[in-house]
């Protein structure tokens, strides 16, 4: 398991193809209990581990923003959508909004997020390891071990508990 940061992503570089051999397992023949061991373990997990501790999420990475948390966050901020975009956000490669520079502008010395009640839903929902039909998201959880200890420690104990042949 992994509680520095520092040395998250080289471990996560050493672990990378063996997490790729096991997602490509998981996804042809996942466990028909996998939703459950999935919450199971991520429940655990966020019991130990404590989010305003790290942040590493918040300074190294820009969720995509929706249509919908545009307009949520920019009421609860009292400007209009399109000047929430014109200060934070710019389109990227796909065509998606996501910040303009990192770390977050909400994320406070602190480790708290300012706009925390109206985050966006990828922020909610990150690091997406209770997320049903996990084997789907293989490709987005390789890249979240390397920036969440929480989800790393989840890969972990997640391959020790599934056996696939």
């Amino acid at each position: 398991m992994i509680d520095d940061i520092a040395k998250l992503p080289q471990r996560a570089r050493e672990k990378h193809q063996d997490n790729r051999t096991f997602f490509s397992k998981l996804k042809k023949k996942p466990p028909k209990n996998l939703d459950y061991i999935m919450q199971e373990l991520h429940e655990a997990e966020f019991e130990r581990t404590d989010c305003l501790k790290c942040a590493n999420c918040c300074k190294t990475t820009g969720p995509l923003f929706t249509k919908a948390d545009i307009e949520r966050i920019a009421k609860f901020l009292r400007v209009k959508p399109q000047g929430f975009i014109e200060s934070y956000l710019q389109v990227d490669e796909d065509n998606d909004y996501v910040l303009q520079h990192l770390p977050c502008s909400f994320l406070g010395a602190d480790n708290y997020c300012s706009i925390y009640e109206v985050r966006p839903k990828a922020c909610r929902e990150f690091p997406h390891t209770n997320r049903k039909k996990f084997q789907q998201i293989s490709q987005l959880t390789l890249k979240n071990v390397a920036i969440c200890p929480a989800a790393f420690n989840i890969v972990e104990a997640m391959k020790k508990r599934i056996e696939l042949r």
